[in-house]
């Protein structure tokens, strides 16, 4: 979503650099004939009086108070917030939801909690004497768009206006195939990273370390506590003591046969190839909400 919604933008913010630019040169290039014979005096006496123009330019200037210049600002940045808000919610009409969300959400038999406002969603499920839980965040949308968005000094100079950069030179081929690419990556889901643990009481948990990519569950980890709570590392105090015990090796050192079956025994309890295209799906969803919610208590915060 992040991605659709910076190209969604580049275009018309392109062309409206470009109109104000153009407008700035030509108002520039010809200006009114009263401002010619206006300055028509002034040319006749520069040598008279070297501080003339500066003079008339400072007469000109009508003072500005910093209250103004204040309630200026807050009304432009006002009515920016207002048309982000509408174009995203264009943007959201326009789209429907994926048939991957309304499939899982139907279907599965785990129960979805996500609380506004809140950047992790959790998906709980009973099975047997077992309590399962996988918990993800859109956190992982907002670290990959700043991965992305690297701040770069050249193409800030070339932004700002009235700066003249060179015309970049033709690509070859070879470069254009490469770019292709890039734009095919960019349109990749996000890897996400799931929190799953198993847990039976008075026994102790299993807390798996995952990532949902491609349409794949790959297990990182496979961690085992004693203390469930442990597992679940629902404070900073449990997450420390948690970082002192040895849970176990890294997955991918396990044996191959043993890697397959236990890949299984979270298949057998809903940690599915539905699970892993369900979450960055739902993830695109909730980030254009929380944008949007954002947005609105930014704009009604300046309008207050």
């Amino acid at each position: 979503m992040m991605s659709l919604r910076a190209v969604a933008r580049s275009a018309p913010r392109t062309f409206t650099r470009l109109s104000s630019t153009t407008l700035r040169q030509s108002a520039v290039a010809r200006p009114s004939s009263l401002l010619k014979s206006s300055l028509a005096p002034l040319r006749s006496s520069q040598c008279a009086s070297a501080f003339s123009t500066s003079q008339f330019r400072q007469a000109k200037k009508a003072p500005v108070s910093e209250e103004d210049e204040a309630a200026q600002v807050d009304e432009e940045l006002s009515v920016k917030l207002e048309s982000e808000i509408q174009f995203e919610g264009e943007l959201k009409e326009s789209e429907d939801i994926p048939a991957s969300v309304k499939d899982f959400l139907e279907n599965s038999p785990f129960e979805l909690k996500d609380i506004p406002g809140k950047e992790e969603v959790t998906l709980t499920r009973k099975f047997g004497n077992e309590t399962i839980t996988v918990t993800f965040s859109i956190h992982d949308l907002v670290d990959k768009y700043n991965d992305e968005d690297e701040y770069n000094p050249d193409e800030a100079l070339g932004d700002e206006e009235g700066v003249n950069t060179p015309e970049p030179a033709r690509a070859s081929p070879a470069e254009e195939e490469e770019g292709e690419e890039d734009a095919e990556d960019a349109d990749t889901p996000v890897p996400c990273k799931l929190d799953i643990v198993v847990e039976k009481p008075g026994v102790g948990a299993l807390n798996i370390e995952a990532l949902a990519h491609n349409g794949e569950i790959m297990v990182d980890n496979f961690y085992f506590f004693k203390n469930a709570k442990l597992a679940r590392g629902e404070s900073a105090e449990l997450a420390h003591e948690a970082q002192d015990l040895y849970p176990g090796p890294p997955f991918g050192s396990l044996d191959e046969d043993l890697q397959v079956l236990m890949e299984r025994y979270l298949e057998e309890r809903g940690i599915t190839q539905a699970l892993a295209v369900f979450v960055p799906d739902y993830m695109d969803i909730k980030e254009q909400r929380e944008y949007q919610t954002w947005l609105r208590d930014v704009k009604a915060f300046v309008d207050a």
